[in-house]
């Protein structure tokens, strides 16, 4: 059975640091797989805010760019995002998603909120 569970979420203030990791098991081929990690606020629609490909390629929303990082550690099957210099509009649920080709899973999510 596919899992991809998501931990490290909790309340930071404003400028502040968190991380946020996604542990898989069942995924055949990990190492194929684009990682990411998306958002959803309330109200808002899910966004993309980091992924990470399988050759390393790194792809950021531009509100986060030069915060967060984004990483992959293909022997725990691990991905993980870095986030610094927070701001209350990070705050939002954030999904772990792994995808290729006929396959798009997802965890449950973890709550970011930033506030003082």
């Amino acid at each position: 059975q596919v899992q991809l569970v998501e931990s490290g979420g909790g309340l930071v203030q404003p400028g502040g640091s968190l991380r946020v990791s996604c542990a898989t098991s069942g995924i055949t081929f990990f190492l194929f797989y684009t990682m990411g990690w998306y958002r959803q606020a309330p109200g808002n629609q899910r966004e993309l805010v980091a992924e990470i490909t399988a050759n390393l390629s790194t792809n950021y929303l531009d509100s986060v760019k030069g915060r967060f990082t984004i990483s992959r550690d293909n022997v725990k099957k691990t991905v993980s995002l870095q986030m610094n210099s927070l701001k209350p509009e990070d705050t939002a649920v954030y999904y772990c998603n792994a995808r290729k080709r006929g396959s798009d899973l997802w965890g449950q999510g973890t709550q970011v909120t930033v506030s003082s």
